[in-house]
């Protein structure tokens, strides 16, 4: 089976922005998936450091004008689509005046980590889930990169999980070494909650940190893939505590990663 519907979502793709590794990784995977016949949707945010202008982005009137709630405010959702050059790609772009318009992505210049990024991570994970309604398509697989899109999982699991779009969804979740020491406030579980999440769904996150927003990555995951080799053991730990070891696995760099990712797809799907 290879004509399935993958939604990508990460924090950054090639070349609208690149700070990691993951940029590459985006860049390249659906590519080489749409190449063997699946179709393609990708999701990121519209960080300020994206030059609109040159990338071509412009707002996609349609999926705009929605309200995602973050704890107890209500943001406006702006959604902006760009074609990536040379391929038959789009991306869309999540946009919100407040927590997108920033010249940095998780550090101001004094390189102190923003303290509302886990708000500006709930709103974009929410984002993808109400765009991706809006657009009336729906993923076989939703494949999740870095702990940005951590929450995606346990929100397709939960308050998702009887809506027509996603009722079939099964999400990966890639992990990166891409860490962080910052530890949020208390606060944070009464943002991420949304209808059919109670607290007890959220004890991996209890600690507020990134090993917190990791492990509900995997809770919540159909798969977990480690997308650094070199770092496995350091996450094995770390991921041993949420349960489910069959799911984890690595996916190595020295084989190819094209068609490991495209049998891993179509087991999940069935």
């Amino acid at each position: 089976m290879s004509n399935l519907r993958i939604l990508y979502v990460a924090s950054e793709i090639n070349p609208f922005l690149k700070t990691t590794e993951v940029a590459d990784f985006v860049r390249r995977l659906p590519q080489a998936m749409q190449e063997r016949g699946m179709e393609i949707r990708i999701l990121v945010p519209r960080f300020g450091l994206i030059n609109e202008r040159k990338n071509r982005l412009h707002e996609v009137v349609r999926l705009s004008g929605i309200n995602i709630s973050v704890g107890d405010e209500e943001k406006p959702l702006i959604i902006k689509v760009a074609s990536i050059p040379n391929a038959k790609l789009q991306v869309y772009f999540i946009d919100n005046e407040d927590y997108f318009h920033r010249k940095s992505v998780f550090y101001d210049k004094q390189d102190n980590f923003y303290e509302d990024n886990d708000e500006r991570a709930i709103f974009f994970c929410k984002g993808v889930l109400e765009t991706v309604k809006k657009l009336g398509w729906s993923p076989d697989i939703i494949h999740c990169n870095d702990w940005m899109t951590s929450l995606i999982p346990l929100y397709v699991d939960t308050t998702y999980k009887n809506d027509p779009i996603f009722k079939d969804s099964k999400t990966v979740f890639n992990i990166y070494d891409n860490k962080f020491t910052h530890k949020f406030g208390e606060d944070l579980l009464d943002k991420v909650k949304m209808i059919d999440i109670d607290e007890s769904m959220l004890h991996p996150l209890k600690t507020g940190d990134y090993d917190g927003f990791i492990k509900m990555g995997a809770e919540y995951a159909d798969a977990v893939i480690y997308a650094n080799e070199e770092s496995t053991d350091s996450f094995k730990k770390l991921i041993e505590e949420v349960g489910n070891k069959d799911k984890v696995g690595t996916i190595e760099k020295d084989g190819d990663i094209e068609e490991s990712y495209f049998n891993l797809y179509n087991e999940l799907v069935g």
